[in-house]
């Protein structure tokens, strides 16, 4: 049951990480669309069906599993899962804070530029690469 486990939470990993680093990217790309335009209306579409259909349910899955995964391996105890579960919980915040983005796109308010979008593209990545090694070195 361990190793079904952890291939749906891989799978479920790989989906909210890959919304995780577009969102920013068609923020970057919305930036530029006039209020109102078709343009604009395109992207409040994208950015809406990518959190609805894979971020949201991916990281509510990878959540789930991933405790699972503590539970049915006795990892609640280990250094490297406290560290790990640290950086989850900041990919979390990261991804509350990106639906708030989200809101201010649909409701046309946004004021925050292309370059701060750029620059928020990457904490994902970064904190990807932290809990990576984590779960594969098991450093502590």
């Amino acid at each position: 049951m361990y190793e079904w486990v952890k291939a749906f939470h891989v799978i479920a990993v790989i989906s909210w990480m890959a919304g995780m680093l577009y969102l920013p990217r068609l923020f970057v790309y919305h930036c530029d669309a006039q209020i109102g335009s078709k343009q604009s209306e395109t992207f409040k579409v994208m950015e809406r069906r990518l959190l609805k259909a894979i971020i949201n349910p991916a990281m509510i899955l990878t959540w789930l599993l991933g405790l699972a995964l503590v539970w049915l391996g006795g990892w609640y105890a280990a250094g490297w899962m406290h560290a790990k579960f640290a950086l989850v919980i900041l990919l979390s915040a990261l991804h509350g804070f990106l639906v708030r983005c989200w809101r201010e796109f649909d409701a046309d308010r946004n004021t925050r530029s292309q370059k701060f979008y750029r620059i928020i593209n990457e904490v994902p990545a970064v904190l990807m690469v932290g809990i990576v090694i984590l779960v594969i070195v098991k450093p502590f």
